[in-house]
């Protein structure tokens, strides 16, 4: 767990490379993400990542923080902003905005972003996490 407020950050590339993987895997084969004509011809100029890609990238934010507590009872609430783009860097980030005590130990409530390369938000949310005692 963090001591600060501030959670260990993630930042990454969204190579196409990376999209069509992301494709194959969600079996996700909308062209706007994957076919480059028809991101040239969309209204975003370009083709864009799948949101739920992006979004995971917060999942990825909370795992590296809490661990295993994360994946036993982590929850999310997210808002979908701007697209991300091919190439762009994302940087994941999130702040612990309250905690309290709970019966089976410390409940967590966090504020969580995903931002583009120029700081545009492109995600935001809150998660919570519990920390059950002994872990």
């Amino acid at each position: 767990m963090p001591e600060k407020n501030e959670l260990i950050a993630i930042q990454k590339i969204i190579s196409f490379d990376l999209i069509k993987k992301y494709a194959e895997a969600s079996g996700d084969f909308n062209p706007i993400h994957i076919n480059k004509e028809f991101g040239i011809k969309s209204q975003f100029k370009n083709n864009i990542a799948h949101g739920m890609m992006i979004a995971s990238s917060i999942s990825e934010l909370m795992y590296k923080n809490f661990g295993e507590s994360w994946s036993r009872n982590g929850n999310m609430k997210i808002k979908f902003k701007l697209p991300i783009f091919p190439n762009d860097t994302i940087i994941t980030e999130g702040t612990i905005k309250k905690t309290e005590e709970v019966t089976e130990g410390k409940l967590i409530n966090c504020t969580v972003t995903v931002k583009n390369h120029l700081g545009e938000i492109a995600i935001s949310g809150e998660t919570t996490v519990t920390i059950k005692y002994g872990e």
